[in-house]
């Protein structure tokens, strides 16, 4: 797995300061797709433990609110075992912080559920530049979901996140 660029404090990719990753590669190619530089997944710099390492050094600061994993594509075949290592660590040291992660994939169609036992949301679905609107808060077009996962799995349906 590789992956594109670590944010120290990101405010823009989730609720408060936080530490996000960009993952490299994707499948989907979405028209304007604000990261196309994620696409190719040959490019980037290596993720290993030290890059874990490092993203756990940055987020131990009491200001950091959680770790945003994007791309790119998370939950590629490809990154998808990375990006479980990553979140299951992420959770073991900052058990009370969050992690949010941004999908093309809709969440009926994730097919390693181990990540659900780490994420707090998911951002599901494709962007669709025909669906775009400033507005929104989280995802680029209407079409995308901002799901809260323990409610979901809690209620066994698909539950939106709420800032409330």
């Amino acid at each position: 797995m590789r992956y594109n660029l670590i944010r120290k404090m990101d405010i823009s990719d989730g609720p408060g300061v936080r530490v996000s990753i960009f993952l490299q590669g994707c499948e989907f190619h979405c028209k304007n797709c604000f990261n196309s530089e994620t696409w190719d997944f040959n490019k980037g710099n290596l993720f290993t433990d030290n890059t874990i390492d490092t993203i756990l050094d940055i987020a131990k600061e009491d200001y950091i609110k959680g770790l945003s994993i994007l791309g790119g594509e998370p939950l590629h075949p490809n990154n998808i075992l990375g990006t479980i290592k990553l979140a299951k660590k992420f959770k073991e040291v900052y058990p009370n912080k969050n992690i949010w992660i941004w999908t093309g994939y809709l969440y009926e169609n994730i097919i390693n559920k181990e990540i659900l036992k780490y994420a707090d949301v998911i951002v599901d679905g494709q962007y669709v530049d025909e669906l775009h609107d400033f507005r929104l808060k989280y995802r680029g077009s209407s079409n995308q979901r901002v799901i809260d996962i323990k409610k979901t799995i809690k209620n066994n349906k698909v539950c939106l996140y709420d800032e409330n």
